[in-house]
């Protein structure tokens, strides 16, 4: 009872609550001191130093840059109507696939470990940026909440698109009957043929019903496995094709449809938020040795960014107005922030605590969303399809494209 008695106050409600206020503030003071604008400029940066060249670069870069986001996102939007870039093409699948690759070495290579290299800053103190893995703590954040947002947009799109849908054939069903009804002709609702099964019943089970919806969803849920299963796939994809370009979603497309809306918002958010701070960070320098190698590589990651979002955009079919605005918004981010960048470098310091953290949190959550959309909504959703497994040349040719995309984004780490 007495060693009991002795280490009792150790575990009342009070103490434990007063060490915990205890430790809040001193980490929240911590943080508040780390936030001071004290500068802690690196001689390193001063060697190459050179206004004049370093504007002059800069211009060239938002040219760069912005032609770049420019052709890449309109590649798959204008290419949509011509047959060798068609969304469903292999073509576009395997160039999408190469984009898929860049995108997950930038949230890997390039903006993790940007992240990382800011919150760990020798400028920061050691407390508490040295004692946890900041930077894979809000990329991890980063990549739960992305999730979530995908299932509610998800949920809410179907949801929306459901009730747009079924609002449409009661419509349909009415208007039908009213028109029976004016010609005399007594709809039948059911009825047995000869053979005992019910009227408009196929060999396989299903209601063979007019109409593009009831076809889609037939189709959807009566494919065999297996290799009956790709020649299934193929017969379908053959039958669409010749049918279906003029009646926009139906069935299944409907619901691929609704990941496609969701995916490229969640995706240009991400790419646009990583996208700010690149900019930021290429228009504060002062340094053409920085600048140089940053325009080739920038120009390079934003044509095959916006190639990936452009695709998106044009697989979610969004109207013309809606898919220009998207696009533009995507092309214009960099340059913006370059020049927003070039505004601010007479008196703001990319080196001081308060920029490095501002800076490091960012790039941590912009890697979170960049990894979540690669693998989840780009690779996954490609790659796990019934379309590449039963594709051999189509898996190759993607694989290949992938792995090609991740390696020459990963390597431009070493310039920039």
């Amino acid at each position: 009872m007495l060693f009991i008695e002795d280490i009792w106050p150790l575990f009342s409600i009070g103490c434990f609550g007063s060490k915990t206020k205890l430790f809040s503030e001193s980490l929240l003071q911590s943080i508040t001191d780390s936030m001071s604008n004290t500068s802690c400029q690196s001689s390193e940066l001063e060697i190459c130093r050179d206004e004049a060249a370093a504007l002059k670069l800069k211009f060239i870069a938002i040219a760069s840059i912005l032609l770049a986001g420019v052709a890449g996102i309109a590649i798959p939007l204008i290419g949509r109507q011509r047959k060798f870039l068609r969304t469903d093409g292999s073509l576009f699948v395997a160039a999408k696939a190469f984009a898929a690759g860049v995108i997950l070495a930038t949230g890997f290579v390039h903006m993790l470990s940007a992240g990382t290299d800011a919150l760990t800053d020798p400028c920061l103190p050691k407390y508490p940026w040295s004692k946890f893995p900041f930077s894979g703590f809000f990329a991890m954040i980063a990549s739960l909440i992305t999730l979530l947002v995908d299932f509610v947009g998800t949920q809410y799109y179907e949801k929306k698109q459901g009730l747009a849908r079924g609002k449409t054939e009661e419509q349909g069903r009415v208007e039908s009957l009213e028109a029976d009804s004016e010609s005399a002709i007594v709809p039948v609702v059911e009825g047995k043929d000869w053979n005992g099964k019910v009227f408009g019943e196929e060999e396989g089970g299903g209601m063979h019903i007019v109409g593009m919806h009831a076809h889609a969803a037939h189709h959807r849920h009566s494919h065999p496995h297996g290799q009956d299963g790709c020649d299934g796939l193929l017969r379908s994809r053959g039958h669409e094709h010749d049918h279906g370009h003029e009646h926009g979603f139906g069935g299944g497309d409907a619901d691929n449809g609704v990941r496609h809306v969701v995916v490229s918002q969640i995706l240009e958010l991400g790419i646009v938020s990583h996208s700010v701070i690149i900019g930021l960070s290429l228009g504060v320098s002062q340094s053409p040795c920085t600048i140089r190698p940053l325009i080739a590589a920038l120009s390079f990651h934003q044509f095959f960014e916006g190639f990936a979002l452009g695709g998106c955009i044009s697989q979610a079919q969004f109207k013309t107005l809606s898919a220009t605005i998207m696009a533009c918004f995507f092309a214009i981010t960099t340059p913006a922030g370059i020049g927003i960048g070039t505004a601010v470098a007479s008196f703001y310091n990319p080196n001081s605590p308060a920029a490095l953290v501002i800076e490091g949190i960012l790039d941590s959550l912009s890697a979170g969303i960049l990894v979540y959309m690669a693998l989840v909504d780009l690779i996954a959703a490609d790659f796990l399809s019934k379309r590449m497994s039963c594709n051999f040349r189509l898996q190759v040719a993607s694989y290949f494209m992938l792995f090609l995309g991740a390696g020459l984004m990963a390597s431009l780490a070493i310039w920039a």
